[in-house]
């Protein structure tokens, strides 16, 4: 299974966010210093991390990021259904429709297991 990179920084960010749960804003530059994400597309990700509700963000000279909710209730599940809903193993998971063997293939259900083994143990691991 591969992580997208929109994931990977997603939770890096957040993980970030996480070490200063509580102290206040943390600005952009600081996170993609310390995390190694390109500032510009960490804009674009914490756009998005404050759209879905993980982040709460302010502007200004005291601005930056916080996290919107307590880190030990953001597990990896929820960012990654998030960021990238195509998190599949298989594509015909996703659409099982599109395949012309999905109500004869040996090996779906295997891999639906494989799917809900993921989803648990990333429901398991928080940013905290």
């Amino acid at each position: 299974m591969k992580i997208p990179m929109k994931v990977d920084y997603g939770v890096r960010a957040l993980v970030e966010l996480a070490l200063h749960y509580g102290d206040g804003p943390v600005q952009t530059a600081v996170i993609a210093s310390k995390q190694g994400i390109p500032e510009a597309y960490l804009d674009q990700l914490m756009t998005s991390l404050n759209k879905f509700g993980f982040v709460h963000s302010r502007r200004g000279p005291q601005g930056g990021h916080s996290l919107a909710l307590d880190p030990k209730d953001i597990d990896l599940n929820m960012v990654m259904e998030r960021l990238d809903s195509s998190n599949s193993p298989l594509d015909c998971l996703i659409n099982p429709h599109d395949c012309a063997l999905s109500h004869t293939c040996a090996q779906q259900e295997v891999w639906k297991t494989v799917e809900e083994s993921i989803r648990d143990v990333l429901s398991n691991i928080t940013v905290a």
